[in-house]
C-alpha cells in the first residue's frame, strides 16, 4: 500500500434546535483512522494477509501521534480485523474475522447486556425460536448424506449415565449440527451464541433425570424429521423441544438472576 489519505467523511446530522442545518459529529482521531483502515479492508483495497505500514509511517501519513495509530489500531485488533506479530516479521497484518470469531464477539456482548438486565429471558427465548426452527426446517430441506450419521452420534444412547458437563457437550453438539446443516453462516452467527448462554445457565443447574430422557427423544425426533426431508415436522418438532425447554430456562433464570449471573 502505497499511502492513506485520510478520509473527511462523517455521517451528517441535524442539529435538533436548527432544523435544515446539517452538522457533522467529529470523530477522535484514532476513531477515523480505524474507521478508514476498516473501510480499505472491506473494499478489498487491503488483502488478508498484507502488511500495513508501521505506526510510524501511518502516524505520519494521517499527521497524528504514534500513540493515536496505536489506538486505531487496538481497535481493529479487537474486531478480528488485524493481528500483530512480534518479532524480525512483526508488524500488523490484514486477517478477516471468522464466523466463529463472530460468533464469540457476539457471546461476549449478549454476556454484557444480559448482566446489565438490558436483555430478558423472553428476548432469548423468542429470538432462540425465530432461528433454531426455521434452521431444523433448512436442514431438512439441505441434507446430505453424512448428516444423520452426526446426528445420531450426537444422541446419546444412555445419557443417564453420563455426567451432567458431558450431556451438555452431546446437547450443544446436536444443536450446533443442526445450524451447520442449515447452511447459511449468518443463522449460525446469530443463532449460535444465543443457544450457548441459555445452555450455560442451564448447565449450572440441578436437572432431572426425565428431563435429559425428554431431550434426547426430543433430538431423536428432530432426527427423524430431517431424515425423512419433511421440512415442516423438523421445524415443529423443534418448536415443542424448545417451548419443552422453557419452563426449567424460567426456572433457572430467576434463581440465577438473584446472583447477579446469568449465563
Amino acid at each position: 500500500m502505497s499511502g492513506i489519505r485520510p478520509s473527511t467523511d462523517v455521517d451528517a446530522e441535524r442539529a435538533p434546535d436548527a432544523p435544515g442545518v446539517p452538522i457533522r459529529r467529529v470523530l477522535k482521531a484514532y476513531e477515523q483512522i480505524a474507521e478508514q483502515l476498516r473501510e480499505l479492508i472491506a473494499s478489498g483495497k487491503l488483502s488478508p494477509g498484507e502488511r500495513l505500514p508501521s505506526e510510524g509511517n501511518l502516524a505520519r501519513q494521517f499527521g497524528v501521534s504514534r500513540a493515536t495509530v496505536r489506538e486505531s489500531l487496538r481497535v481493529l485488533t479487537a474486531q478480528n480485523l488485524i493481528r500483530t506479530a512480534k518479532g524480525s516479521g512483526g508488524g500488523s497484518y490484514v486477517t478477516l474475522p471468522t464466523v466463529d470469531h463472530l460468533s464469540e464477539f457476539l457471546r461476549a456482548n449478549f454476556d454484557l447486556l444480559t448482566a446489565s438486565q438490558d436483555v430478558s429471558l423472553d428476548d432469548f427465548l423468542e429470538i432462540r425460536m425465530l432461528l433454531e426452527v426455521p434452521a431444523a426446517r433448512l436442514a431438512a430441506e439441505r441434507r446430505d448424506a453424512g448428516l444423520l450419521e452426526r446426528l445420531h452420534a450426537a444422541i446419546p444412547e444412555e445419557p443417564l449415565k453420563l455426567t451432567t458437563q458431558d450431556q451438555f457437550v452431546f446437547n450443544k453438539s446436536f444443536h450446533t449440527i443442526v445450524l451447520e446443516a442449515a447452511d447459511n453462516k449468518l443463522l449460525y452467527v446469530s443463532a449460535q451464541p444465543i443457544f450457548s448462554i441459555l445452555q450455560r445457565a442451564l448447565a449450572r443447574s440441578n436437572l432431572s433425570a426425565a428431563f435429559h430422557r425428554s431431550i434426547n427423544e426430543y433430538h431423536r425426533r428432530i432426527t427423524v424429521a430431517i431424515g425423512a426431508g419433511d421440512a415442516d415436522d423438523a421445524g415443529e418438532q423443534m418448536r415443542l423441544h424448545l417451548e419443552q425447554l422453557h419452563p426449567e430456562y424460567q426456572r433457572v433464570w430467576r434463581r440465577t438472576a438473584r446472583t447477579g449471573r446469568i449465563g
